[in-house]
């Protein structure tokens, strides 16, 4: 008892060391990059605190987008992927946490003959065993605590990614939404025109057989028909093929989207823009790429421990019998040692993967400088948009109201036979362009204010996400 006492007071100092030791760390730690935000926006605009945390697609006020944004985040295949993304790197964290803590394994096996130990024996011989061999690589320089932090970064950064395909995601259906409708009301104008033209040809063909007119304007108005006729099949076109885009983020087969029937009010509500500051804390691409740079800043000090030498405890215990039909062991097996196992000359291999694992963590860092200022680039370009394309709107608004006008006078005009059919002509070509664009101007304008919420990274956050960030 007392020659174990001994035993145990010796080794006690020793282990000691192993586990102060093994509480070491090499390599650079994580500090959170600088970045700046700028006091305000080139473009004057009000901007109001906690504004990003909106869910800004349901201030549209139209059920048929609440359900499709809510189809496409139940069913969109890209979601399902960076979902299946966090799963897998919670998984490599549990995979790699696990190389801190020793490693039991069991090993049994049994011989008879007279081989042994390179030359044969005149006697023939049995043996079983059963055994539990233990192994554990001391983390002396932090390595495996450096791979285990580097998978939980990795871990956060999927999170964020996840959360970065959900805003692209909801962004692309609303915009795909209004792409849609613009494209409806579009071949509602082109139908509409046909019609007024194949009027106005049934008319000037009544003149032409009566000898009123020349044949030279019913050939212009048949021109003016076609010319309608023609951008039907263009937005039908359009419109199928927007609708399978919109399909495909639902993650359904291509087949049609249903829509509001009134697009006459169609204007984007009027939604408050955040503060500056908030999008380096609201963006989950900047915080994706943040969480990158801290997982590659944990991989140099894993390439660091690796130029040091590996320490490892081995053991066994277990049992051991002559006869290959019993396993009655009158006293068991054991063994306890320990390994060294470090790079004495490898032409600088060790240290030039340092040197890649500390390029890799600058390029990172670019990386995460690039995403901060893209970001900022894209609100800036969102509410310039935004504000120039209300003035354009506005413009062309008016225009339309005057082209429409001027082409009723124009037919009055003709009618009464104070100008020609060119006059009506002109005014016809710049009635239909104005209204088709004023259509596109319209949706341009409300995917505007779409992209500026994708890009203030609002729409996602609640309160319990900021906290734990």
């Amino acid at each position: 008892m007392n020659k174990r006492i001994l035993q145990i007071k010796l080794f006690t100092p020793f282990f000691m060391v192993l586990f102060f030791l093994s509480g070491c760390t090499l390599g650079p730690n994580f500090k959170n990059p600088a970045a700046s935000a700028p006091e305000s926006y080139r473009t004057p605009v009000t901007v109001a605190e906690g504004a990003v945390d909106l869910k800004w697609w349901e201030l549209f006020d139209d059920p048929l987008l609440f359900s499709l944004v809510t189809m496409a985040l139940e069913n969109n295949r890209d979601l399902r992927i960076a979902v299946s993304r966090i799963e897998q790197a919670r998984a490599t964290v549990g995979f790699v946490r696990a190389d801190q803590f020793p490693r039991l394994d069991v090993e049994a096996g049994a011989v008879k003959g007279n081989y042994s130990g390179g030359s044969r024996s005149p006697d023939t011989n049995s043996t079983v065993y059963l055994a539990a061999p233990l192994n554990w690589e001391i983390d002396f320089w932090g390595k495996f605590k450096r791979s285990t932090e580097a998978a939980r970064a990795e871990l956060m950064a999927s999170e964020y990614g996840l959360k970065t395909v959900q805003l692209t995601l909801i962004a692309d259906v609303v915009s795909g939404y209004y792409q849609l409708l613009d494209f409806h009301r579009r071949l509602t104008i082109a139908e509409e025109t046909l019609n007024s033209r194949i009027k106005s040809l049934d008319i000037i063909q009544q003149r032409f057989d009566k000898g009123i007119i020349a044949e030279l304007d019913v050939n212009q108005a048949q021109v003016q028909k076609e010319i309608a006729a023609g951008a039907i099949p263009l937005y039908t076109r359009s419109i199928a093929k927007t609708e399978n885009i919109l399909s495909i983020l639902l993650g359904r087969l291509p087949g049609g989207i249903k829509t509001r029937q009134n697009t006459a009010d169609l204007l984007p509500p009027d939604i408050p823009v955040a503060m500056p500051a908030d999008i380096l804390e609201q963006r989950p691409d900047i915080i994706q790429a943040k969480y990158q740079l801290k997982a590659q800043t944990e991989n140099i000090g894993v390439a660091e421990a690796m130029r040091w030498p590996a320490i490892s405890l081995t053991g066994t215990l277990g049992g051991a019998s002559t006869e290959l039909g019993s396993i009655v062991i009158d006293g068991g097996v054991w063994s306890v040692g320990g390994s060294l196992l470090g790079p004495v000359f490898d032409f600088n291999k060790n240290k030039r993967r340092v040197e890649i694992e500390e390029q890799k963590m600058q390029q990172s860092l670019y990386h995460f400088e690039n995403t901060v200022l893209n970001a900022f680039r894209e609100v800036e370009d969102a509410l310039i948009e935004i504000s120039t394309y209300r003035e354009e709107l506005a413009a062309i608004d008016r225009q339309q109201k005057a082209s429409k006008n001027a082409n009723e006078l124009s037919k009055e005009r003709y009618d009464k036979g104070v100008s020609s059919y060119l006059e009506v002509l002109d005014t016809e070509r710049t009635l239909f362009s104005a209204e088709l664009q004023l259509s596109q101007l319209q949706q341009l304008y409300i995917n505007a204010y779409v992209g500026l919420y994708k890009a203030l990274g609002g729409g996602w956050a609640d309160k319990t996400d900021r906290e734990t960030r």
